[in-house]
């Protein structure tokens, strides 16, 4: 399964496509047996519900639920069931993976907003669960959609909801009790088990035209009208079937009683048949007899006594030492995704004999692709378990965090050379690039782009995993210092806020962890530049006066100030300008003392824009010509012919139009000595306006031409804003980026 999809064809888009090994029950996309189970499953749809026999439309998307072990085939026949139902849901099939490869649930927060990425429905970033869930659930309203919902956690807790007094107690079909005569109100949900329900509940569409399929271990007990279908092995002939598309015919045709007694030993299990055949394809003249006989006759040794832990320690027994270690460690792979980089990293071999290596595990049926311009395999869920156990009982604690060491920084030196070849040809980091080996290098930004799109579920999961792990807290930030570097140069900042949210997140995890002030500074002020953008400005004030805390304990001052300044900019914000012009001054102070000239100018305009907005035009005269004396000090001509413009546009609220010409004049003067068009034309209509209100239309006039000319534009009777300075980016305050204050001047 994959992370998220969208699929409008029967072919899955919007995200790395399903892996197309037989693991679970299908070969090469053809499907094998669970006839009973699809026609069920397909009748199950048109059948009346609860709200129906009580007279009342669906309120919600009906759920079917494909119960059934890991391994045992239950994905495919989801999948197999959504490819035939794919025209009758036109607006495309989501899907969305509830359960990480390590048995964790997935968020919802997370799982809604791959949906809504799925579906290019924008979603702010930093949104809460519960925003999230009804954005999601707005996009789908007028959209006729089928949600695959595979791995749903099994349900851990049901808490009691008491009955109302002398009510019935009607069973539903999966044994849920319901009340067919109670309304349901969509807002009113009713309270759900702390597992899998806990999940699915949240994602379901508030209309019948929508259907969902779950994929789970158990029930989903807390969601009423749940359609389920229990699944356990194949019966005999689909499971021959199977292990005559894995082992060839031949072998199968001539010992077709072996054949049965091998599928019986592997419990009709898919993925055991998978790796069966594999096995015996991999050695031509193995009997199937034998096979199966060293199937049930193999010793116990710990590990879960199925057919599919007997067919899996056998083939791993036939294994190189080598190759054996690589695969136990795969259980280490973030999200279960793994390319040759990742391999070669967790065993400590070359990249190409990890690819070698990868692909003898597809053959063998312990590893499934997945279709991608690179080279992608996925572990199978029901594997992990299995091979956790080898690596705890084979594999010493030091060993294994070396190899995960290995794989994160492997990690991180592939992010640094992604977002290094983004850079101009003479940069640092493009002769530090130059310097790798070959294999970390990328040809091109385009190839670095395709490479960052493709692993990034990989990527944040692996800084998830690093962060959880607390004992590579040096690597983790550095990992995420590298991924939020590089997602920041492909994508640009705002196209990749929802990621870099989550990052910040994880550094402040870190930080908060590992007490390091400085750090949680940093990540403060990068999680409270993301709330303003997205209009929380409440949140983005209460994290940047924390910020402001955490840096006077590091005695960072670029930090220190920063959050001063942007303090400032989140009361302007909230138009409290009396507590914006107090921060703004507190933040010059500061610059001050530390004879930073540039930024003492830049925030002179900042506190004369809050008096401006506050109508308090004599302070703010006052501070713009204080901005313009810091800038010719500086001798920087752009900047001060901005702040003369916006003198002149304070002069002009107050009333002063003589004052406004005469400095408008002087900010034109130095406009075209730098050169600044757009500042030519915005002085040109000041001029214009002022002139109007000193009664020279005619000169006026000549100013307004001037301006469309400069501009090209069609005549405009308005007259455009003069932008203030704009800030100086600092040096980082952390071993990551912080932006710019929140705000423009």
């Amino acid at each position: 399964m994959t992370d998220q999809a969208v699929d409008t064809d029967g072919a899955a888009r919007g995200a790395v496509p399903p892996p197309t090994s037989a693991a679970a029950g299908a070969d090469g996309g053809r499907f094998v047996g669970r006839h009973r189970e699809l026609k069920e499953l397909r009748a199950d749809i048109d059948r009346a519900g609860l709200d129906t026999l009580s007279g009342r439309k669906a309120p919600r998307a009906r759920v079917l639920l494909i119960a059934g072990r890991p391994g045992s085939g239950r994905t495919a026949l989801a999948e197999e069931l959504a490819r035939g139902l794919a025209d009758d849901y036109p607006d495309g099939i989501l899907r969305a993976r509830l359960t990480d490869p390590d048995g964790t649930p997935v968020p919802t927060e997370r799982t809604a907003r791959d949906l809504l990425d799925a579906l290019a429905v924008p979603a702010p970033a930093g949104a809460d669960e519960d925003e999230l869930a009804a954005t999601l659930r707005a996009a789908l309203a007028d959209r006729r959609a089928l949600l695959l919902l595979d791995d749903v956690a099994e349900t851990t807790d049901v808490p009691h909801v008491p009955e109302a007094p002398d009510a019935p107690d009607p069973a539903g079909a999966d044994g849920t009790d319901a009340d067919p005569e109670a309304e349901e109100d969509p807002d009113d949900r009713v309270p759900v088990a702390a597992g899998g329900a806990a999940q699915v509940d949240p994602l379901l569409p508030d209309t019948p035209d929508c259907l969902v399929v779950a994929v789970s271990g158990g029930p989903l007990t807390g969601i009423p009208d749940v359609r389920p279908c229990t699944i356990g092995g194949l019966d005999t002939k689909a499971a021959v079937e199977l292990l005559t598309r894995s082992a060839g015919s031949v072998r199968i045709t001539v010992d077709p009683r072996s054949a049965e007694t091998l599928a019986e030993a592997c419990e009709g299990h898919p993925a055991a048949l998978v790796i069966a055949g594999g096995w015996l394809a991999a050695r031509p003249k193995a009997a199937v007899a034998d096979l199966a006989k060293q199937v049930r006759e193999l010793p116990e040794d710990g590990l879960a006594d199925s057919g599919l832990a007997r067919v899996f320690r056998h083939a791993y027994a036939g294994l190189p030492a080598p190759s054996a270690r690589m695969l136990r460690l795969l259980c280490l792979a973030p999200a279960g995704y793994v390319d040759p980089h990742t391999a070669s990293a967790l065993a400590g071999c070359s990249v190409h004999g990890a690819r070698a290596a990868l692909d003898d595990f597809v053959a063998l049926g312990l590893l499934r692709t997945v279709p991608s311009p690179l080279p992608q395999y996925e572990v199978p869920g029901c594997l992990v378990p299995l091979l956790r156990k080898l690596m705890e009982t084979q594999d010493r604690p030091g060993e294994v965090q070396l190899a995960r060491a290995r794989m994160l920084e492997r990690t991180v030196r592939l992010l640094q050379s992604c977002r290094a070849v983004t850079e101009p040809g003479d940069a640092a980091s493009r002769a530090k690039l130059a310097g790798l080996p070959r294999a970390l290098r990328f040809p091109n930004p385009r190839a670095a782009a395709e490479w960052l799109r493709i692993r990034q579920p990989a990527l944040l999961a692996a800084a998830r995993l690093a962060v959880a792990d607390g004992e590579l807290d040096t690597l983790a930030r550095r990992l995420m210092s590298a991924l939020a570097r590089a997602l920041a140069a492909h994508r640009g900042t705002e196209a990749a806020a929802p990621e870099l949210y989550g990052i910040h997140q994880l550094v402040l995890d870190v930080a908060e962890r590992r007490h390091l002030p400085r750090e949680q500074a940093a990540a403060l002020l990068n999680l409270a530049d993301l709330d303003a953008r997205t209009g929380r400005t409440h949140e983005a004030l209460a994290r940047y006066r924390a910020a402001l805390d955490c840096a006077r304990a590091a005695g960072d001052p670029y930090a220190t100030g920063r959050a001063m300044e942007s303090v400032g900019g989140a009361y302007q914000e909230l138009g409290d300008f009396s507590r914006a012009a107090d921060w703004y001054g507190r933040a010059l102070t500061h610059r001050q003392a530390r004879d930073e000239r540039a930024d003492a100018a830049r925030l002179h305009g900042r506190i004369a824009t809050a008096h401006t907005y506050a109508g308090r035009y004599g302070e703010a005269l006052r501070n713009w010509r204080s901005a313009v004396a810091g800038y010719r000090r500086l001798g920087d001509l752009p900047a001060r012919a901005r702040a003369l413009g916006e003198l002149a546009r304070v002069q002009e609220y107050a009333g002063r139009p003589e004052d406004c010409l005469r400095t408008c004049r002087r900010a034109l003067e130095l406009a075209r000595e730098v050169q600044d068009v757009r500042l030519l034309a915005a002085l040109q209509l000041r001029l214009a306006d002022a002139l109007d209100r000193l009664g020279d239309p005619t000169a006026a006039r000549l100013h307004r031409a001037a301006a469309e000319r400069i501009l090209g534009s069609e005549p405009s009777g308005g007259s455009a804003e003069v932008a203030g300075p704009a800030p100086q980016d600092g040096a980082p305050a952390s071993a990551y980026e912080i932006r710019s204050p929140s705000g423009q001047d």
